[in-house]
């Protein structure tokens, strides 16, 4: 059977590894696909000196790759939303099967992208665009499939890890990580994505979509950076007995859909919190399978050519199956999707770490205690520190059990207006994942 042919768009790290994959295992994932696959043209600017690419023909426009008739398969690795978006448009309308990394294009352009796929017949395959070598998206959508899925949790992006894992094991500030992190090459020279959660909430939001068969909402997802975190709110924790992590949450509830990222105090016993440096972790609780955690590589060369390859194998299997029975994009047939909203972050229900800079003054504690009550909210725990000499200040830790998050604002608001209290109370989120 003759080779089946792909077109790369985009050499550089993710592109490269590709290539690279399929050239050194050639002949193991012609065994695994049924047929050989023959990378028939490379759309590239800068030349990767990691490739060897002398014999492959080459072009600087990536359009060029979608309109080849020679070419079956178009993997779509240049990233950003609009260029790319348009190249794999153009690639569906020629009868080009997509495969494709880009988590930013999938969240915000997929329902487009996968209703002009089913229109033309073809295969969108996008599980690179989620935790790098990690297999999380074929394992909701196919291995979990008989589960009705409760929830998934993840550090979903190795970026913010690194830095939450150097604050907390060295006592360093974030903006010291950071720039290290941008120097290793970790972070890009503008972090926002990563450390603001926008990069975890494009992969959240493909997540969701596919665990509770709803259509794709980055809009509505909520996100919330780690650059406010201090070492003391880091070794606060860690005191309690909890890890600070920046963790994308979806959760199914009779209201609706949380969608949200942000800081997250886990105990430490979990093993999710034990996940450490640039590592990524998603873990998913079904009513039948219980909670599964996978663990792996985030991002890198060739854990992330590892799930293009994987994709491209599965491309080649499906090639030949008619397309109404194909497995679909978002796990669910495309009209049975859920019209399951998304909860505004007020509705959203969970535990919270507070922390209150108060004077050192008797009653403030009763003070927050009534404030609390009053608003039907219970405390778990509490810890009071000695009175700091910089500034004669009194920090006050509190834990509370799990309540909607409207109470904790109202619940702030008022704290904050006490004349005893300092400056902004500190709120984190905390997950127990039970």
């Amino acid at each position: 059977m003759k080779p089946v042919k792909v077109g790369i768009c985009g050499l550089g790290t993710v592109g490269g590894g590709t290539f690279n994959v399929l050239q050194r295992n050639a002949e193991e994932i012609a065994r695994r696909a049924g047929r050989g696959i023959e990378v028939a043209q490379i759309a590239v600017r800068t030349p990767n000196p990691n490739c060897q690419i002398t014999g492959t023909p080459t072009t600087s426009d990536v359009f060029a790759i979608a309109t080849n008739p020679e070419i079956d398969i178009v993997v779509e690795l240049i990233g950003g939303y609009t260029v790319a978006r348009e190249l794999v448009l153009k690639a569906i309308e020629n009868g080009k099967h997509v495969v494709t990394a880009n988590k930013a294009l999938i969240a915000v352009h997929g329902n487009e992208i996968f209703a002009k796929a089913r229109e033309k017949g073809v295969i969108v395959a996008f599980e690179a665009a989620v935790a790098g070598g990690i297999p999380v998206i074929k394992a909701i959508r196919e291995g979990l499939s008989a589960n009705r899925i409760n929830w998934v949790a993840g550090i979903i992006n190795g970026t913010g890890n690194f830095i939450l894992t150097e604050m907390r094991e060295k006592g360093r500030t974030f903006a010291d990580v950071l720039a290290e992190a941008q120097a290793l090459g970790y972070a890009e020279a503008d972090p926002t994505f990563d450390v603001e959660g926008i990069d975890a909430a494009h992969k959240l939001t493909i997540l969701a979509s596919i665990a509770f068969g709803i259509p794709l909402q980055f809009d509505k997802a909520y996100t919330e950076g780690i650059t406010k975190l201090t070492t003391a709110d880091v070794n606060y924790a860690e005191a309690l007995g909890y890890r600070i992590k920046h963790l994308g949450v979806a959760r199914s509830t009779a209201q609706g859909i949380e969608l949200r990222v942000h800081p997250t105090l886990i105990p430490a016993d979990r093993l999710i919190a034990n996940v450490n440096g640039v590592m990524n972790a998603v873990m998913v609780n079904g009513d039948a399978s219980g909670s599964t955690l996978f663990y792996g590589a985030g991002a890198g060369m060739e854990p992330t050519a590892s799930s293009v390859v994987a994709d491209l194998v599965d491309v080649v299997r499906a090639m030949t199956s008619d397309p109404e029975n194909r497995v679909p994009h978002l796990a669910f047939q495309p009209d049975s999707l859920s019209a399951h909203p998304i909860l505004p972050i007020e509705a959203c229900e969970s535990a919270y770490y507070l922390r209150i800079q108060a004077k050192d003054h008797p009653g403030v504690l009763a003070q927050v205690a009534s404030i609390l009550s009053e608003r039907g909210i219970n405390i778990e725990s509490i810890m009071q520190k000695d009175v700091e000499e910089h500034d004669g200040l009194v920090p006050m830790i509190l834990l509370t059990h799990r309540v909607v998050e409207q109470r904790i604002n109202d619940a702030i608001q008022a704290l904050e207006a006490l004349q005893d209290v300092v400056g902004p109370v500190v709120r984190i989120r905390v997950e127990h994942l039970n």
